[in-house]
């Protein structure tokens, strides 16, 4: 008996250490399981574009405008007479200068007009002659007693009868003359043509558009204004315009303003002088916006601003993490940052000088994401040494 208690016991000891060992070695494949079961938390990281540090700029608040170029000085070429057009010497996008010849009317039938009342003048004024010869005549025999005063009375009005008579046959001859120098077509102004409307060989009548000319060293732009937004707009303010057909931007001032609004829209027009610029053409469209006020403002970029929920909102960094936060809106502008014009929104509440926000490039992001911010390179900081936008 004493035997086999001698090897009972030390059986008994080598079991339960297997089944201590045993154990430890399932709890520890369950740990790693559960380790590989859940995961760790992903995260996101954002580049220097898509993150900046709010800081005050100065806010250029701005107006949107378009509309089409148009020449301040245009003028078009009528036939002042009825005539066939003889000649016609510029066509499209010829040069001229005010005052020179462009084309000829036919002049037969203005000749002819022009020598009958030549003709009729020169009778008129043979017959006032007479009439006058005939007055002094009258008059010295009146001094002598042999005819009545009578007879002197009729010799003074047929004098003045005849004057008269001579008179509106110089006038005929005048304006047969004038319509014979009306047949010459001349440009009325320096510039370009834009538009032949004739050729030689048709017969025009009186105020038919024949060529049109255009002058393009003074351009303007000619845009609508909303009643709201006009108030804010006074003569001398800047703008700055994108031109179809145009790489480069061009500056503006505006000009005039309509005193009277358009019918149907009740806008009103705007006339923006733009600064001569090689390729600017009548007719172009331009679109652009006009430079109301400026003001500094805690702002951040219109993209950054989050819409599709009840308030507007945008995301912070904090704590290596996104968080949410309704912002309260103010005016909008233009700003610069990076070195470019964006537009920009002011925040009047829910953010602070300081603090990061990810702009509109790091795309949709949920609340709570760790984020994991550039390391090699600053965020975008809005500087207010480089806020203010470069005048046009």
């Amino acid at each position: 008996m004493k035997r086999w208690m001698k090897w009972a016991v030390p059986l008994v000891a080598v079991l339960a250490l297997g089944g201590f060992v045993a154990r430890a070695i399932k709890m520890k494949k369950q740990d790693e399981a559960a380790a590989v079961g859940a995961p760790a938390a992903p995260v996101l990281e954002l580049s220097a574009a898509d993150v900046m540090v709010l800081r005050p700029l100065e806010l250029t608040r701005t107006l949107t405008v378009s509309g089409g170029l148009k020449a301040v000085n245009s003028a078009v070429v009528k036939a002042k007479v009825a005539a066939e057009i003889k000649s016609l010497t510029v066509r499209e996008g010829d040069s001229v200068k005010a005052g020179q010849v462009i084309g000829q009317l036919d002049t037969t039938e203005y000749d002819w007009r022009l020598k009958q009342a030549e003709q009729s003048a020169a009778s008129a004024r043979a017959q006032l002659d007479i009439a006058k010869r005939a007055l002094e005549n009258n008059r010295a025999l009146v001094a002598q007693g042999f005819i009545s005063s009578t007879g002197l009375e009729t010799s003074v009005s047929n004098e003045a009868a005849a004057q008269a008579t001579w008179q509106s046959a110089a006038a005929a001859t005048e304006i047969a003359r004038k319509s014979r120098a009306d047949s010459v077509l001349v440009a009325p102004i320096s510039g370009v043509i834009s538009q032949r409307l004739a050729q030689p060989g048709e017969r025009v009548g009186v105020d038919v558009k024949i060529v049109e000319v255009v002058d393009l060293s003074r351009i303007e732009l000619e845009a609508a204004v909303a009643p709201e937004d006009v108030g804010g707009v006074v003569v001398g303010q800047t703008a700055r315009l994108s031109v179809d057909g145009l790489a480069e931007p061009s500056s503006a001032t505006v000009a005039r303003i309509n005193p009277s609004t358009q019918s149907g829209t009740r806008a009103v027009l705007v006339y923006l002088a733009l600064k001569p610029q090689p390729g600017l053409r009548q007719g172009l469209f331009a679109r652009g916006t006009i430079e109301l006020a400026r003001k500094s403002a805690l702002v951040v970029p219109v993209a950054a601003v989050r819409i599709d929920q009840a308030q507007p909102y945008v995301l912070a960094v904090q704590n290596g993490k996104v968080a949410l936060r309704s912002v309260g809106l103010g005016l909008r502008g233009e700003a610069v940052l990076d070195g470019r014009v964006d537009s920009m929104v002011e925040l009047t509440s829910g953010a602070q000088a300081g603090d990061t926000v990810l702009r509109g490039t790091a795309g949709a992001v949920r609340d709570g994401t760790v984020v994991k911010l550039p390391s090699g390179a600053a965020p975008a900081v809005a500087s207010a040494a480089s806020a203010a936008p470069p005048k046009p």
